[in-house]
């Protein structure tokens, strides 16, 4: 069998989060770049492996999967034989699909919304952004008081679904500097095995 395909865009938080999950379970995989710019999401044959024309989209020898926390979903059941990622026990399951849906909703709408405006100079509200952000960055603070990860004493799908926009915050004007609990949460997260980082976008990334 051939190495998985991802189909991304490599300065998508959506696209870095099965990137970084795949590297975090050492599976070897090949990187295929979709032309955003130039509209490829929205050609034939993009939209033959997602209809939906957004990245990333994962070909596992056949076995197409689009959006970012599905992927992660599919990876960990499939690559994960020891459950560790994603908990079988009911009420761990529970927590991680929680913090999933945490990251299509406040996370896309808060960190991400406010970065696709000073990033890619999409029409969203800046201000409203960044105020979601900031109600979020604040539960996600006082949720990791005393905590290593969000879920478990190890990382689970959940830390790598939140990952890759809250490191990015500050690309979008949303300062990480008040979040002591979440800024020390990412260096956990940076220091894993296989860990690496989303690409910079623009100056203002916080301190290593």
């Amino acid at each position: 069998m051939s190495a998985p395909i991802l189909y991304g865009f490599p300065k998508s938080g959506h696209s870095h989060r099965a990137e970084l999950m795949l590297r975090l379970l050492g599976v070897d995989f090949t990187f295929r770049e979709v032309d955003l710019a130039g509209g490829e999401q929205r050609g034939e044959a993009f939209l033959k492996l997602n209809p939906f024309g957004t990245v990333p989209v994962l070909d596992d020898n056949g076995e197409i999967v689009a959006d970012s926390c599905a992927i992660l979903v599919y990876l960990a059941a499939k690559y994960d034989p020891a459950g560790l990622w994603l908990p079988r026990d009911p009420f761990g399951a529970a927590q991680v699909q929680r913090w999933l849906s945490v990251a299509q909703g406040p996370v896309f709408n808060g960190t991400c919304c406010a970065r696709l405006v000073t990033v890619f100079d999409r029409d969203f509200d800046h201000a409203r952004a960044v105020a979601v952000a900031e109600k979020l960055l604040a539960t996600l603070d006082a949720t990791l008081a005393g905590k290593t990860f969000l879920v478990n004493a190890r990382p689970t799908l959940a830390d790598v679904a939140l990952y890759s926009y809250i490191a990015h915050a500050p690309e979008g004007g949303v300062d990480l500097a008040p979040f002591a609990q979440v800024m020390a949460w990412l260096k956990r997260i940076e220091a894993l095995p296989g860990f690496a980082p989303m690409p910079a976008s623009k100056a203002g990334l916080r301190a290593a």
